[in-house]
């Protein structure tokens, strides 16, 4: 049997290897292009030693290789671990020639995979802001060369996420099927390709960064390291490609692991940019009656003097100015936390350190601090005034630790952090770079947010961070190293967030998703939906609230008290469980998911009608129980009616796998949950 680690070890294609083969003498379709010093441009590298290393629970490769004929060092690095089958790869360049040499290309990964089939097809998850994570899934014919490209710089989640899953075989799908993942651990450009030849025989699959605006330029011994590759390889659908990513991301990736993430409330749809201290202690009143455990400050908080950010200015000014608006909150963060902790709820708070407005004293001081082109005006994006900030130069970094630290350092018991990115980069020019070196803007200002990030995580450990970009343009693994959650979409409309978060579990694991009940009729959609239909939704993922409580009737307060607890009681499968597609929304008019502890003792089970036509009845056949034991089955967070006629005995689970729960949804928006506990 084929396995990740044999495809992270197979090879790696560099422009100009000679392949014996007639009709392409040398290697051009590749992961490795560069221009020597002398203007050459091919390599021809043979392999000159390997290393491996091993750490408690993990083995790591190196494949030491050079050029036959230029001071030019390739290096490969192979990483796996004892308890998951996911795989890292990524590569390291370092030359010494007479000068610079230029990259065109350099992939993490660029491989041949060698599988034999007639028919292959690759999954992407593609979109833009209000419409993240749509699944694609396109047959690659003979002869093609497909790729997916992310450009934005920052949000580049949106446009095509950078993660794919390539299936050989016309009959693949949850289940069945031979599937290789392959994600990429990078927030910047990314480009994802593959390539079938005219017979089909050969499939040569890349992934990496893009040289958006042209080569990076890598000077004399400096190293230049690629971002890693995760490799996960099925020989059981695309169902297990997505286990495997989410048992690899808790177990060796994200800061917090396993941790169980709590019911906030985020301020940002309850009110907006209009609150007073007041305002927020009404919010954290109720949430804390309706059990949650966490409320979070969104945006509007920070700045001072003609920069404040209030409700008359909204996003036109203050980004960049981290101090308290001390107009809107005399007594500042600190106070806001205190009253957190006294009704025993955490604290958290919205920023954005990649951004500034053009409207704020930062600007003001350092205007050649923000991404701009010599000679051309600044292209400015939200409220006609925000700019990126040049995170490739240091200066930048330090100056948005030091403001962003001085405050959290009035909250000691700081929990939260919602890290938003509002704007692509639409300047790519940086007063920091040299000229010559200009197109090295695209990798320099991802590796400064990574170390932004890091610095912060240093300092902060316990604190948990939200990546959020507009919605769910940080969904990648390249902030999940430093964020154990996203915000999958700013579109909270449930019927919407269905296939959002549908899409979103393809890679990334249910605790990463953070899911949030909002009002009804919704902000962005006008749909109207019932409560329990928005609650049930919301447990797809890490569940919250994004509304203001006050708004609630007495009776939807009680509503939403026990789904909160039911919610809780369901918690630990649901963020740390084995998910399970049942039912696909793209297939029929509802989805249905499955989460399944590794111990096969509890699962939870969500069945989320779309636009139903009178009634539906689907059979949803359960996995990954045991199928020697016996269940009890009920369900939860109940409406007025039941979905399934359930007995009150124990069920064996293998009559629940292979004869299902028969779930009737009636209308539109109903929906149902079950718990499921061996007995």
């Amino acid at each position: 049997m084929l396995t990740a680690l044999e495809i992270a070890l197979s090879g790696y294609l560099v422009f100009g290897q000679p392949t014996g083969s007639y009709y392409e003498a040398i290697v051009k379709h590749c992961g490795l292009q560069v221009i020597h010093a002398d203007g050459a441009v091919t390599l021809r590298l043979v392999e000159t030693g390997r290393e491996e290393r091993s750490d408690a629970g993990s083995k790591t490769v190196a494949i030491r290789m050079k050029d036959e004929l230029y001071p030019f060092e390739v290096t490969r690095y192979v990483k796996s671990w004892d308890d998951c089958g996911a795989v890292e790869t990524w590569v390291e360049v370092r030359h010494a020639e007479g000068g610079p040499v230029r990259l065109l290309r350099a992939d993490s990964f660029a491989t041949q995979v060698n599988v034999k089939s007639d028919v292959v097809r690759v999954l992407t998850l593609t979109g833009q802001g209000n419409n993240e994570a749509n699944v694609a899934d396109t047959e690659v014919l003979r002869g093609q060369y497909v790729q997916y490209l992310s450009c934005a710089g920052t949000r580049d989640a949106w446009e095509s996420n950078p993660a794919m899953m390539v299936s050989f075989g016309k009959d693949v799908d949850e289940e069945r099927g031979k599937v290789l993942g392959v994600a990429l651990e990078w927030t910047g450009t990314s480009c994802k390709r593959v390539r079938r030849n005219w017979d089909g025989k050969r499939i040569d699959v890349f992934a990496g960064i893009d040289m958006t605006s042209g080569p990076y330029t890598l000077d004399p011994n400096v190293t230049f390291t690629t971002p890693r590759a995760v490799l996960v390889w099925s020989e059981n659908g695309r169902g297990e490609v997505s286990r495997q990513y989410h048992r690899w991301a808790h177990r060796h990736l994200m800061p917090h692991g396993y941790d169980l993430h709590a019911v906030l409330l985020n301020s940002w749809e309850g009110s907006y940019f209009s609150f007073t201290e007041q305002t927020l202690l009404d919010m954290m009143d109720g949430v804390k009656e309706m059990g949650g455990e966490m409320f979070v400050l969104d945006d509007g908080w920070f700045g001072k003097g003609k920069y404040a950010r209030d409700d008359v200015n909204k996003a036109t000014a203050g980004l960049g100015d981290w101090c308290v608006n001390t107009e809107k909150l005399p007594r500042g963060l600190g106070f806001l936390a205190d009253e957190a902790g006294k009704r025993g709820l955490k604290f958290g708070i919205w920023v954005e350190p990649e951004m500034a407005n053009t409207n704020s004293w930062l600007i003001q001081r350092h205007p050649e601090w923000m991404l701009q082109e010599r000679g051309r005006p600044v292209i400015v994006g939200r409220g006609k005034s925000q700019v990126v900030l040049d995170f490739a130069n240091p200066a930048v970094r330090d100056d948005m630790f030091r403001q962003i630290d001085e405050t959290y350092s009035t909250m000691p018991a700081l929990a939260f952090v919602k890290w938003d990115c509002n704007a692509n980069i639409h300047n790519p020019g940086s007063t920091y770079i040299p000229a010559d070196r200009q197109p090295n803007l695209w990798y320099d200002y991802t590796i400064g947010y990574y170390e932004l990030l890091a610095r912060f995580q240093r300092k902060r450990p316990d604190v948990m961070v939200q990546a959020c970009a507009s919605g769910g343009g940080h969904m990648d693994f390249g902030s999940l190293r430093y964020a154990d959650e996203f915000w999958t979409s700013d579109r909270t409309d449930p019927y919407s967030r269905i296939f959002i978060q549908w899409g979103a579990s393809q890679f990334y694991p249910a605790s990463a998703m953070a899911c949030h009940v909002t009002a009804s009729p919704n902000h962005q959609t006008k749909r109207r939906t019932p409560l329990k239909y928005r609650f049930d939704v919301a447990m797809m993922g890490r569940l919250g609230f994004e509304l203001h409580p006050k708004d609630l009737k007495p009776e939807e307060v009680a509503f939403a008290k026990a789904a909160v607890a039911d919610y809780k009681r369901i918690r630990p499968v649901v963020q740390r469980g084995d998910l399970y597609r049942l039912v696909s929304p793209y297939e029929k008019p509802l989805a249905a998911v499955m989460y399944a502890s590794e111990k096969k003792d509890a699962a939870a089970v969500l069945a989320l009608g779309l636009k139903i036509k009178g009634e539906r009845r689907e059979t949803l056949r359960l996995r990954g129980l045991d199928p020697s034991a016996a269940y009890l089955v009920r369900e939860i967070n109940m409406g007025e009616r039941p979905h399934a006629r359930l007995s009150d005995d124990a069920v064996p689970g293998k009559d629940l796998m292979e004869k299902g729960i028969k779930v009737t949804l009636a209308g539109d928006y109903d929906s149902a949950v079950f718990e499921v506990v061996r007995k």
